[in-house]
């Protein structure tokens, strides 16, 4: 047991070494942050072979371990992936090992029935992954588990990928931006065209009703 437990320990120091690497070198590489949509991605496709492989169907959960900042380019992607937990009932747990909090993983957690927590110290971080996020999800009905503080409900912007408090919604594909355009430029639908259709409608309508 002290063996694997010491190795643990080093691939996850390896894990978080790489993962500060990988924000520093953004402005090489132009990544700035972990791939966290492709991981979930991979990690749903699993479980759904998982389920598919017998009638007996475990109780899987998912669990990130991140210690870069979220990227806001990878918003949506994110957002399909946790609805798609949701709807096949796979808790997302999240523990954040880096400076600032995860806006994507306190959504991710809160949505999906997860557990959330931020350590405030990495010495104990083997403490809290054998203890917090280990027990099953029958056990933890029993357990007083950490809760959030509160949760960024931010979304970004799908023009320049950036966290906004208030912007645009288009109503028919419901893509968000941050300022006002005169057409989407997801699924192209024109701004306002809906409203000057029927102004010009009720104007005609009125005109023959005049002659």
């Amino acid at each position: 047991m002290p063996v694997l437990c010491s190795k643990l320990l080093r691939k996850l120091e390896e894990f978080v070494t790489r993962d500060e690497k990988l924000s520093k070198e953004a402005a090489v590489s132009g990544v700035g942050s972990s791939l966290l949509s492709g991981s979930l991605s991979m990690a749903l496709c699993y479980i759904q072979r998982v389920f598919r492989l017998g009638p007996l169907h475990p109780q899987p959960r998912i669990l990130c371990l991140q210690g870069s900042p979220d990227g806001p380019e990878q918003y949506v992607a994110v957002m399909n992936s946790i609805f798609s937990a949701q709807r096949s009932m796979v808790p997302i747990d999240s523990c954040v090992i880096g400076a600032q909090h995860s806006a994507f993983l306190q959504q991710a957690s809160y949505i999906t029935g997860g557990v959330y927590l931020k350590p405030q110290q990495l010495d104990g971080l083997f403490q809290y992954l054998s203890t917090v996020f280990a027990t099953d999800l029958h056990s933890r009905n029993f357990l007083q588990l950490p809760k959030p503080v509160g949760v960024d409900f931010r979304a970004s912007c799908f023009c320049h990928k950036n966290t906004i408090d208030m912007g645009y919604i288009c109503s028919v594909c419901l893509s968000i931006f941050c300022k006002h355009h005169k057409k989407c430029s997801t699924c192209g639908s024109i701004f306002g065209q809906a409203q000057s259709d029927v102004a010009s409608a009720s104007e005609r309508k009125r005109k023959s009703s005049e002659t």
